[in-house]
């Protein structure tokens, strides 16, 4: 199999179809958008995985790749269905993560731990996948499941972020204002 196919060259990336002929759209198009936001967000929650040696977050981490990878699969036209259950386990591990830390009462620097840094860097991203799928949305039905499980993820990216600080021992640094 060879890696390339020539096919984009002019600037257009096949999709799932209900037909045995894939459908090509423009690679700016809205759904390339949101699909590559999300390539963005899974590819690089495998560069905070690198740093993470907790089995269990790694386990959790590795199921929200998967999750990207049918949300994407999705977006792209395949008949899969999202399930709703998906958001619930992120929000479990919100509040799991939740009870443990002192409650927050600023916005925090995204810095500490290699971990913490990658995954706020990571909830980022997953807040620019989230408007991309968001406007996508606008203009083709997205179903509300995957709208709702990537509002969730960057919640909880967030508190992964908090959470990996407060387990190296890295005290969070909070903004104060301008002086």
């Amino acid at each position: 199999m060879v890696i390339y196919t020539k096919k984009g060259d002019k600037g257009k990336t096949g999709l799932f179809s209900s037909t045995k002929q894939k459908r090509r759209v423009a690679k700016n198009s809205l759904t390339i958008e949101a699909l590559g936001a999300l390539d963005e967000l899974n590819s690089f929650l495998g560069v905070a995985r690198v740093f993470n040696d907790d089995v269990q977050k790694d386990l959790f981490l590795r199921g929200v790749q998967n999750n990207l990878f049918a949300i994407c699969s999705i977006l792209a036209g395949a008949k899969l269905k999202f399930k709703k259950t998906e958001t619930t386990k992120l929000e479990k591990e919100v509040d799991r993560i939740d009870a443990q830390l002192p409650r927050l009462t600023n916005f925090v620097f995204a810095e500490g731990s290699p971990l913490a840094v990658h995954l706020m860097y990571s909830r980022s991203l997953a807040r620019r996948a989230e408007r991309r799928v968001v406007a996508l949305h606008q203009e083709k039905r997205v179903p509300p499941a995957v709208l709702t499980y990537l509002n969730r993820l960057s919640d909880t990216l967030f508190m992964a972020f908090r959470e990996a600080n407060f387990k190296a021992g890295r005290k969070e640094i909070t903004w104060k204002g301008q002086d």
